[in-house]
This record gives C-alpha cells, sequence and structure tokens, in this order.
C-alpha cells in the first residue's frame, strides 16, 4: 500500500489556516484579528467596515468569506481613542456606538478624560418608547460634549418595577466611566427638572436626589429631596441622570 499524506496535511489544515510558512488560528466574522503595527482588529465585511469609518487588510481573517476583512479603526472619539475589544481597554473607559463590529468593539479612551464627548447613539424607538428617545434627544441637544452613553430599556421580573422596564426612562451616562463619581450631572438634572412640561416629564434622579413635578417645587438640586444610600456610586446615580417620562 503506497503511503498517504493527507492525514497529515488535514490535520494541519484543520487546526488553522496557512498563509506562506506560518500558522494562523481560524477567523471567524466578528471576531478578532490583528491590523498593521499590532492594532486590533475585527474580522467584518468591507462594507461594513467603510461604514463605520474604519480601514482594512488582506489576509488577516483566513477562512473566512472573501469580503470579510481585518477592519481596524485607529482613531475615534474627540479624546485620543482607539477601536478595541472591551477587554483590551485598560483605561476601562469604553464608549459605544463609535467603532464598526460587534457591541463588545468600542472605542477606547483615556482613562482621565473627561468630556466632551461626541454625541452618543441614541436607542431605537421600539421597546424604548418614542417619548423616551425624542427626551433624549432634547436633552443631549441642551448639553452637547455632556453626555457619554444613553440606556433604556431594561428586562425585568417586575414590570412594575422601574419605567425602565417597560421603555420610559433613560439614563444619560456623563462620567468617564461607569462607576466613576462626577459633578456633570447636577446642570442636566437641573435643566430637566425646569423643562419639564416639554419633556413630560415623571420624575428625575441625581446625586442620590430626586425631584418630581407632582411633589415639589422648582428649586436647586442640593434642595431636592434625599434618597436612601443604595450603595454604588451608579446605585446612587453620582455617574448618570435618570430621567422617567410618563406613559
Amino acid at each position: 500500500m503506497r503511503p498517504s499524506f493527507l492525514f497529515p496535511l488535514f490535520a494541519i489544515l484543520g487546526a488553522s489556516g496557512v498563509l506562506g510558512d506560518t500558522l494562523y488560528p481560524r477567523a471567524t466574522v466578528n471576531g478578532r484579528c490583528t491590523g498593521l503595527g499590532g492594532v486590533p482588529g475585527v474580522c467584518i465585511p468591507t462594507a461594513k467596515c467603510k461604514s463605520g469609518g474604519g480601514t482594512y487588510i488582506d489576509n488577516a481573517c483566513p477562512d473566512t468569506p472573501d469580503d470579510v476583512k481585518c477592519c481596524i479603526k485607529a482613531s475615534c472619539g474627540n479624546n485620543g481613542g482607539t477601536c478595541k475589544w472591551t477587554n483590551q481597554c485598560s483605561s476601562g473607559n469604553t464608549q459605544s456606538g463609535l467603532c464598526p463590529g460587534p457591541n463588545d468593539f468600542k472605542c477606547c479612551l483615556p482613562k482621565g478624560s473627561d468630556g466632551p464627548w461626541p454625541t452618543p447613539a441614541f436607542p431605537a424607538v421600539g421597546e424604548c418608547k418614542k417619548k423616551s428617545v425624542d427626551g433624549a434627544k432634547k436633552i443631549v441637544s441642551a448639553h452637547k460634549g455632556k453626555v457619554r452613553q444613553i440606556y433604556c430599556i431594561r428586562q425585568c421580573v417586575d414590570p412594575t418595577s422601574s419605567e425602565h422596564c417597560v421603555g420610559l426612562a433613560v439614563d444619560l451616562m456623563c462620567s468617564r466611566a461607569g462607576g466613576v463619581k462626577t459633578t456633570a450631572g447636577e446642570p442636566i438634572a437641573e435643566w430637566v427638572m425646569n423643562n419639564r412640561k416639554a419633556l413630560d416629564l415623571k420624575y428625575v434622579i441625581w446625586g442620590q436626589r430626586i425631584w418630581n413635578p407632582d411633589r415639589d417645587s422648582v428649586k436647586p438640586w442640593s434642595q431636592w429631596r434625599k434618597m436612601d444610600n443604595r450603595g454604588t456610586i451608579t446605585a446612587n446615580h453620582w455617574d448618570h441622570v435618570h430621567v422617567s417620562f410618563n406613559s
């Protein structure tokens, strides 16, 4: 019987892709790759890369469809950010909506940056109600560069536990990262109070204080009703302004 060389060759190709004399791990669509100079990248279709402001290189996403290339975006945001995978961002300061690819490929910003931020991505109208999206747009427009990220919908066991459960609330993140205390939310929160009718406001929370148009008169944030200590910066609303809307 003639010796067969098919099995060794299949074993090598089955475990990896081959380019020249170098073995590369198999790539996947929306998976990781490395661009020129070691810049982190993502394997996505070229059209998606270009529409997201990225550039791409060949031969870095083996065993993927021909139109899938290694996409990088070396510059994002207004503070010297670079698109990276979230677990590669040593500062922990990331912003969504600025990089092509999946949700965990984000703009990694320097740790010390505290704005101004580019206009954040707004939630889609659907589970997040139109009133919430429109309200968020009004608030952001009045505070350009002050809001880093916006959250709306939350999956809840009890839909009555929060307006987030039914898409009638937004969290406006205004510190450089979640869990980092800032003073930037105070003027935003007071603006929300002063524009309560245009927003159809139910209540607003900032810095462990709450204001409700049905209960409270217009007053500085420092005189709003105090809330119980919930234990963390985020739970006490020191890194974001919470705005709830009437149904």
